[in-house]
């Protein structure tokens, strides 16, 4: 029955003769095994080596998408937020004739528009609108349009806002209308 090996076998160990002449050779075919072993944990080292190269890519790569993506979302919502406040600023400036009509009303003796004026410059400076009043204080070209002058009382003093002649409105720190004003200096 031992001569009636299977093929698989055969192959495994040889065939039947040269395994039965080599018995004097075992400690060279279990070298050349340890070595063949050798070799194939070697291949697999570099492989896994590769494999690991790989993986480092790919999670580089994923890293620097979600980096991508977080700029993208950044930069999308601070362009919405830019262009809603641009939307609400150019609101109010469309509500600044309205402001100038209701001064003016009240300037006349319109008493009875105060209560809307108040609740409507309420809700506008509560949204970051600012008034500019600088009657007396020194002449700023960025925020104030000279449209009448008058001479100094002395030399070298610093011009100065006499009288206001339309208000100016600064919208979150910006100068929406400068102040037309009559300056003296």
């Amino acid at each position: 029955m031992t001569e009636h090996r299977s093929a698989a076998e055969e192959r495994r160990s040889g065939s039947g003769a040269e395994h039965r002449s080599d018995t004097h050779d075992a400690p060279q075919a279990e070298a050349a095994t340890a070595d063949e072993a050798d070799e194939l944990v070697e291949g697999d080292l570099d492989e896994l080596g590769r494999l690991a190269v790989e993986r480092d890519e790919y999670r580089e790569l994923a890293q620097r998408i979600q980096a991508d993506f977080e700029n993208y979302k950044k930069r999308a919502l601070k362009l919405q937020t830019e262009h809603l406040e641009r939307a609400a600023q150019a609101l109010v400036v469309k509500l600044l004739p309205v402001l100038d009509s209701f001064e003016l009303a009240l300037a006349h003796g319109a008493e009875e528009l105060r209560p809307v004026y108040r609740e409507l410059t309420g809700v506008l400076e509560a949204e970051g609108l600012e008034r500019l009043d600088p009657q007396g204080k020194p002449f700023d070209p960025n925020e104030h349009d000279a449209v009448a002058h008058e001479p100094a009382d002395g030399e070298g003093a610093p011009p100065v806002v006499l009288e206001v002649m339309r208000a100016g409105y600064r919208w979150k720190g910006r100068v929406l209308r400068p102040a037309m004003v009559k300056v003296r200096g």
